[in-house]
């Protein structure tokens, strides 16, 4: 019974973590300069990297998301997604603690945000959640239900 828990909470945690990637970066991808403008609000990265983080960031998004949801590559995926929200938790918690205002950029946007303060600590916490799923996937990726891994990578009976 165990495992069959396991493996339905793994496909949960994938789509759930998939699909906010999917999203987030799809809705960058149609606009880069809002995206490098959302990197750039943050003041963490040499500026001469940040066009190209803010360029590749949304790309990188969708194809982790869509690895996550057909689970693809998943445990590596998943690491990819963990260490993506904890850069991001930090990079939050360090512009409301700066007293930045500036919207996150997760789902496009970014700049200025006179709000921005009140709505830090529910993007922490949605991170934090979104980075728990992460882990969970990370740890018993190779359990979860309906993945693509199962398929392709299908152990014979000398390798178990």
């Amino acid at each position: 019974m165990e495992g069959r828990v396991v493996g339905w909470l793994g496909l949960l945690a994938r789509l759930a973590t998939g699909g906010v990637w999917v999203v987030a970066g799809a809705l960058k991808i149609p606009e880069p300069a809002a995206s490098v403008q959302a990197v750039r609000a943050y003041p963490l990265l040499p500026e001469a990297v940040v066009p190209t983080v803010g360029q590749l960031l949304p790309v990188v998004e969708v194809v982790v998301g869509l690895a996550l949801v057909v689970g693809l590559l998943t445990r590596t995926m998943a690491v990819v997604s963990a260490v993506l929200f904890v850069a991001f938790i930090i990079a939050i918690a360090s512009a409301w603690a700066r007293g930045l205002t500036i919207d996150c950029g997760c789902f496009g946007g970014g700049g200025y945000d006179p709000d921005a303060a009140d709505k830090y600590p529910w993007e922490i916490a949605r991170d934090v959640a979104l980075l728990a799923g992460s882990v969970f996937v990370a740890a018993f990726g190779h359990r979860s239900r309906w993945a693509l891994d199962h398929v392709l990578f299908r152990r014979t009976p000398l390798e178990s």
